[in-house]
């Protein structure tokens, strides 16, 4: 290996090693991805000198990709940074805790109850696959008294006083 390309290989690594470092120690979110952003230009650095080494374009190829997906990162972050900037005026990342979702009652979901059950609501019932249901129209399993639901009702006789 030269000495220019060790000196490339170091030059990334310190790169990658400060964004490391920035990225664990520092609380506002901006920095954060900018430590992000640094620790992917170290790599791509990384890519480029041992390209450069085996004299082939793979890792310039490669290079270019990291380089995509940091923009889309970048794009992400900062639609992020915004929505949390407009809730809670702050960047401090301690304020994405209180973002979280709720967790559900535990002895609700145990004992299979919804939250807004009626007794008297019944739902409609769907022909099983393969009926059609104008010719014959399949019989209600939950019905009482053989009586089915999805059958019209009988029109009762009515009387007209003249």
């Amino acid at each position: 290996m030269n000495l220019l390309t060790e000196h490339i290989l170091i030059a990334g690594a310190i790169l990658f090693c400060v964004g490391l470092l920035g990225f664990l120690t520092r609380r506002s979110m901006i920095l954060m991805f900018l430590s992000l952003e640094l620790m992917l230009a170290g790599v791509s650095l990384n890519f480029i000198a041992f390209s450069r080494h085996h004299d082939n374009y793979q890792g310039q190829v490669f290079v270019i990709f990291v380089l995509t997906i940091a923009a889309c990162e970048a794009a992400i972050a900062l639609a992020l940074i915004v929505a949390l900037y407009r809730q809670k005026a702050t960047l401090d990342i301690r304020s994405w805790h209180e973002l979280g979702e709720v967790t559900p009652e535990v002895d609700r979901i145990e004992r299979n109850e919804m939250p807004f059950e009626h007794p008297d609501l019944s739902f409609p019932t769907l022909t099983p696959a393969g009926l059609d249901p104008t010719v014959s129209p399949a019989p209600d399993r939950g019905s009482a008294n053989g009586v089915s639901r999805n059958q019209p009702a009988t029109q009762k006789e009515v009387t007209t006083h003249a």
